[in-house]
């Protein structure tokens, strides 16, 4: 996509780790043959795909946990070397009946939450969920919206790497929830498929004085159903596919209203949607995913905000390919090896403002990063990774991280 130029240390890691790859892929059938490997983990299901028995032996009641410790020391600067328990997840499920069901989930993030300190107690899911048949079924409540691969299936233990991938965070921004009401379907073809109506963003968040819209223009000015303004609401589906062993394909999209009653002219529209797949022949785990997302009429918005370091962005996206490889596995134990090369833009365009008002686009960021996935146990990983930051190379770092999920 550039000019031929001499190979920059940029993309050393990336040869390193896909030459590694390579040696394997040209091992993996002798690998195979040796012993049977356990396939990768894979996004599973909506919940409601999951047939109730309805045993006396099943338990009404399950707790569920997940959660992550992580370091992350910066190559530019090893005084800034943090350690945190970036989120404890306590999880609730009872069922009430083999056809209804309660979901839900409350998060701690930073280990303290008060006046003084950075952490946050919040819920992150609670709905209701009811089959309708062997096909159909429906939620009411506080849901994770069917966003690409990681928003509904976010545990420590099935994405790879001490943090969540970028795109996946600073475009569909990370465990985006919303009230609203759901049906989901799935079918012997393999489809399954999930729509519904819920609440919406609020423009009127945005803070120009910050420059918070940078990490995440959707994750500045989303609800999280907190006395959520509610006069514009938004619409959601997603379609994903099954249908042959090993191989995820699927796409959603999200429109809603954001201007809440309180927005001068036409009402800022959020459109918002992804494309990904994901592949997991033997000993592989290959994925790709790509995301945009827009904000219409945002030049009213932004007209009494120019000055200020942040303003409303037109359009943002981004994109990710990443390969992981089985190396090694002894009864539970796991190692995995991975690269993920991604780039993203968190301000692709913005509003025509007039001469030198309108902000010129914001640079477009290209990330590696290589590490491995431990696994000590199903429930249990062990991470380690290094991050390559092309355009912000002060953000290049180390990170280590310990997470589990039950």
């Amino acid at each position: 996509m550039h000019r031929v130029i001499t190979p920059s240390p940029f993309f050393r890691p990336l040869g390193v780790v896909l030459a590694v790859l390579a040696a394997a892929l040209a091992g993996s059938a002798r690998a195979q043959a040796e012993e049977p490997s356990s396939p990768p983990p894979q996004p599973a299901a909506p919940s409601s795909l999951d047939a109730p028995s309805g045993s006396a032996a099943e338990p009404a009641t399950v707790i569920t946990s997940y959660g992550e410790l992580n370091v992350n020391r910066p190559i530019s600067s090893a005084a800034s070397t943090t350690a945190d328990l970036r989120r404890f997840v306590l999880g609730l499920q009872h069922r009430f009946s083999p056809v209804m069901k309660f979901v839900a989930e409350l998060e701690v993030e930073h280990a303290v939450s008060s006046a003084g300190d950075r952490g946050e107690v919040e819920v992150e899911q609670a709905f209701i969920e009811r089959q309708l048949g062997p096909t159909w079924a429906a939620r009411a409540g506080l849901i994770l919206m069917p966003m690409g691969l990681l928003n509904e299936h976010h545990e420590p233990t099935v994405y790879y790497g001490v943090e969540r991938n970028f795109v996946e965070t600073a475009i569909v921004p990370s465990t985006w929830r919303e009230g609203g009401v759901e049906i989901v379907g799935a079918f012997e073809n393999g489809l399954t498929l999930q729509g519904g109506v819920s609440t919406s963003f609020d423009a009127q968040k945005w803070d120009a004085a910050s420059t918070e819209g940078q990490d995440s223009p959707l994750g500045s000015i989303h609800q999280e159903l907190q006395l959520a303004r509610a006069r514009d609401l938004g619409a959601f589906a997603a379609l994903d596919w099954r249908g042959m062993p090993g191989l995820l394909i699927g796409g959603a999209a999200f429109v809603g209203g954001a201007g809440q009653g309180q927005s001068t002219g036409s009402t800022p529209v959020v459109a918002l949607w992804d494309l990904h797949a994901r592949w997991t022949p033997p000993r592989l785990d290959l994925s790709a995913l790509y995301a945009r997302g827009t904000i219409s009429n945002t030049a009213a918005l932004n007209t009494p905000r120019v000055g200020n370091p942040t303003l409303i962005p037109a359009a943002f996206d981004g994109w990710y390919l990443q390969a992981a490889y089985q190396a090694w596995t002894h009864g539970e134990l796991a190692l995995k090896p991975f690269v993920r090369f991604e780039r993203f833009n968190t301000g692709r365009s913005y509003a025509e403002l007039g001469p030198r008002l309108t902000p010129a686009a914001r640079p477009t960021e290209s990330v590696v990063t290589v590490g491995v996935n431990f696994d000590v146990s199903p429930e249990v990983v062990i991470k380690a990774d290094y991050q390559r930051f092309d355009v912000d190379s002060s953000r290049s770092r180390v990170d280590l991280g310990l997470g589990w999920s039950f």
